[in-house]
């Protein structure tokens, strides 16, 4: 019996989350399988992995194939690694010590590039809200200019209307004027 591990899909439409499964390469996609061994969730930022790493390692030794997604998965966290470790071993090319050595510098190095993607995405959110509110200062600024400019604006209309106002009321007296002036 040929032996796949592979995703099987849970989750909503639109939302997915997989299942780490070992199957026969006969059965379908989300049907029957042998063991479950993990779960991946790709929704969360970086993607959340979950995984029995003895079992994949066991079922890796033992001849199963990795669908490509599931190898990709399986190799960040190094059960792929540890494999290719262990037949190094067993041929004699180095000890366990320096197997092992070599998984913990790989598990670290994992562990600083996770913080820094963590610490970048803080940093991204801080920039975020910093240009939000750079620009919600700024909108502010400008409506007040704006409401100053139209005050501004209304206020010479006014003086305008006054001014005209006056000058039609003195143009009006101005022909009373002349005709008490050709009466006199």
């Amino acid at each position: 019996m040929a032996t796949k591990i592979r995703l099987q899909r849970h989750g909503r439409k639109g939302y997915p989350f997989y299942k780490i499964v070992i199957a026969d390469s006969r059965a379908p996609r989300d049907g029957k399988f042998i063991e479950r061994i993990g779960s991946y969730n790709p929704n969360t930022n970086p993607a959340t992995v979950d995984i029995n790493f003895d079992r994949a390692l066991y079922w890796l030794e033992t001849g199963a194939e990795p669908t490509d997604t599931a190898r990709h998965i399986l190799s960040r966290e190094g059960v792929l690694l540890m494999k290719h470790l262990r037949g190094g071993v067993k041929k004699g090319a180095f000890n366990e010590e320096e197997a092992q050595r070599r998984f913990e510098a790989f598990i670290q190095g994992k562990k600083d590039l996770l913080s820094k993607v963590k610490a970048d995405e803080v940093k991204k959110t801080e920039e975020a809200e910093k240009a939000a509110l750079e620009a919600e200062k700024k909108f502010s600024e400008d409506m007040k200019k704006a409401l100053e400019e139209k005050k501004a604006a209304e206020a010479k209309a006014k003086a305008e209307a006054e001014a005209a106002a006056k000058a039609e009321a003195e143009a009006a007296e101005a022909p009373k004027e002349e005709a008490a002036e050709k009466e006199a």
